[in-house]
């Protein structure tokens, strides 16, 4: 099994105000490029950030933790973030509906990142939606330790697919799948991972997908001898790991389950220490 590489140590998460500087529509996605000056040089692939959402007066109170897409450390405005939103919800519709110069409270980075492999090896990378976001720092991250980087995107349809040019530019090779049929093959993670994990015979496979789909992926990775990381998206009302909003299931040392917190000690686990089975059934 491949080891994981320590990530290196860096500053604690920043508080700010961050000016909206632009936005772009991706299908039913948008993209904020955020002003956010000393975030960017903290920011590992994996990382969120949490954002308050729905303005000063607004009812809402949980915030909104978002996949950072990208980042440049330096530029006309400082470091900026750039994060993909879609609006499903109340929280998301606010995010989507902001514009140029709008100002958001943002609390970044956070959470445990992906761990990167020691040496240069094979890795697939699979994700659903705009869980791609995420995986195009960290293929560019693997790719500059001299990794063999294949991936897997897939959607419900193809306006659902995310980022499929910057995949292809990241990537040896990128397969496609959609619920539907749309576009690539049909299916979700679990219909065409195996066939690529046999093509590639990876090392270690990392995912960022709902629940159901990073069950398959450890699954499939740990009947090969793969090693796996997986990127859940939970619900974190504060995003820092203080109001214990987001219980996620792990294996504990002594072979039982404990109950960690998906914010702090993730949003990133090992694939084989989740408690999928709990964690799939939970609300």
């Amino acid at each position: 099994m491949t080891e994981a590489a320590p990530t290196p140590p860096h500053p604690g998460p920043l508080r700010l105000d961050a000016e909206v500087l632009a936005v772009r529509r991706t299908g039913p996605y948008r993209q904020l490029t955020l002003a956010a000056d000393g975030l960017a040089e903290r920011f590992r692939p994996g990382n969120v950030i949490s954002v308050r959402v729905g303005g000063e007066t607004s009812g809402l109170l949980a915030r909104r933790s978002l996949w950072i897409h990208r980042v440049r450390p330096t530029g006309t405005w400082g470091g900026t973030v750039e994060v993909v939103v879609e609006p499903t919800g109340p929280g998301s519709r606010w995010l989507g509906g902001l514009g140029e110069g709008d100002v958001v409270p943002v609390v970044g980075p956070l959470g445990r990142p992906f761990a990167l492999p020691k040496e240069p090896v094979t890795c697939v990378l699979a994700g659903h939606g705009r869980g791609t976001a995420p995986l195009v720092p960290l293929a560019e991250r693997l790719r500059e330790r001299g990794c063999v980087v294949h991936l897997l995107a897939t959607a419900d349809d193809e306006a659902h697919l995310f980022g499929a040019l910057d995949l292809r530019r990241v990537a040896r090779s990128v397969t496609v799948a959609t619920g539907d049929g749309s576009v690539g093959v049909r299916g979700r993670i679990a219909d065409a991972l195996p066939a690529l994990l046999d093509r590639t015979e990876a090392d270690v496979v990392y995912g960022c997908a709902p629940r159901a789909d990073l069950h398959a992926l450890a699954a499939e990775a740990e009947a090969r001898g793969a090693w796996s990381q997986t990127a859940l998206e939970v619900p974190a009302p504060c995003g820092t790991g203080l109001c214990h909003g987001c219980p996620v299931p792990v294996v504990a040392p002594h072979g039982g389950t404990r109950v960690v917190r998906g914010c702090h000690e993730g949003p990133v686990f090992r694939g084989d220490r989740v408690r999928w089975h709990e964690l799939v059934a939970a609300p």
